[in-house]
């Protein structure tokens, strides 16, 4: 191998090494407001592991898509997206398992079962973070124009997806609340359809008029509000739903009751589905 074949090795392998600092990074300031919530610790321990399974699994495609629009290195393509998922879901086991143990909410002697469950739930958050990293952290923003993501180029399922994405992301630093029961059984009929009526449109209008940097431009505002807001805010919905039955929040509660808490949580999804664009 000649000197210049090693030292272009050389500065890939410190370049990679960057990357997996800052995929640590972002798993950290990602996950962080799960990691110091108590009813996190607790779905650890009490959530069937099936829904758990359900969780992790319902995951991967997401983290895959993540990793395909953004990823935490430049490296792209099929395997290497699907090498970035697979380092980035380390990074959250990772990231999970040493904070819950410096934080005492997994103790040494803790049983394998629950302590597993406990991280297992939080290491996809973190393995978003880490994915999203080198879009938030870095300092030329992720990309300097020369094709290393693909998001700027999505089509529009990746547009849905991309919402996907992030109502998941707003849903889960909620969803396992007491408060989102609460706050939909102090709820009035009239309060819920207020909240949908202000959930749609704060949705459109971050997306597109409020001028953030990443946000599509809207020439149509009648067809965008179709293609994109009402698909977009279904689609928080549906993640809301998602995200309530795997926590275990519908259990037990009538048809109304949990249309009412879908609406509630389906508020911050919605801002998150807004803000994916922003995001990666």
């Amino acid at each position: 191998m000649s000197a210049a074949a090693r030292l272009l090795d050389l500065r890939r392998e410190r370049a990679y090494v960057a990357d997996l600092g800052r995929a640590f990074a972002g798993a950290l300031v990602f996950s962080i407001p799960l990691l110091m919530t108590m009813e996190m610790w607790e779905q650890g321990v009490i959530m069937n592991r099936w829904r758990l399974l359900a969780f992790i699994l319902a995951g991967l495609p997401l983290l895959y898509g993540l990793s395909y629009y953004a990823g935490f290195s430049k490296r792209r393509g099929l395997v290497n997206d699907a090498l970035d998922t697979a380092v980035a879901l380390a990074v959250g086991f990772v990231t999970a398992s040493t904070l819950l143990i410096l934080f005492g909410v997994v103790e040494w002697n803790a049983p394998p079962r629950e302590a597993l469950g406990m991280v297992a739930l939080q290491a996809v958050p973190g393995a978003m973070g880490a994915l999203l990293a080198r879009r938030q952290l870095s300092s030329d923003g992720g990309g300097d124009g020369g094709g290393d993501t693909d998001e700027e180029e999505a089509s529009y399922v990746g547009e849905l997806f991309l919402m996907a994405a992030g109502a998941l992301f707003f849903a889960l630093n909620v969803a396992p609340t007491e408060e989102m029961i609460l706050i939909a059984y102090k709820a009035e009929p009239a309060h819920a359809l207020a909240l949908v009526a202000v959930s749609i449109l704060l949705l459109h209008l971050i997306v597109f008029k409020a001028g953030f940097a990443g946000q599509e431009e809207a020439d149509r505002p009648a067809a965008a509000f179709l293609h994109f807001t009402l698909p977009g805010y279904a689609i928080a919905l549906g993640i809301s739903l998602f995200a309530l039955f795997v926590f275990g929040r519908i259990d037990g509660h009538s048809v109304a009751g949990v249309v009412q808490t879908v609406i509630v949580l389906g508020f911050p999804a919605a801002i998150g589905a807004a803000a994916a664009r922003l995001l990666v």
